[in-house]
């Protein structure tokens, strides 16, 4: 399964948000600095979707606000 999300590093806060169209805009509190922002996404990605975070890719937009991601959920 594939989602985009976007991401919103330096939050007060963590959360998930699931939008209209199907996408998800991420909170985070860590900043986007040394790939911290991106290991948060992975981990509350991995808890809201109960996969491990193995399962869990960033396919584009690795420094990018705007990601997509692939979940690999076939077990």
């Amino acid at each position: 399964m594939q989602k985009k999300v976007k991401v919103k590093p330096n939050s007060k806060q963590q959360k998930i948000e699931e939008q209209p169209d199907g996408s998800l805009t991420v909170y985070l509190k860590s900043p986007p600095v040394d790939g911290k922002a991106n290991e948060e996404l992975i981990k509350l990605l991995a808890k809201k979707f109960d996969v491990a975070k193995s399962d869990i890719r960033i396919k584009s937009g690795l420094s990018a606000r705007q990601k997509l991601i692939e979940i690999d959920t076939d077990y």
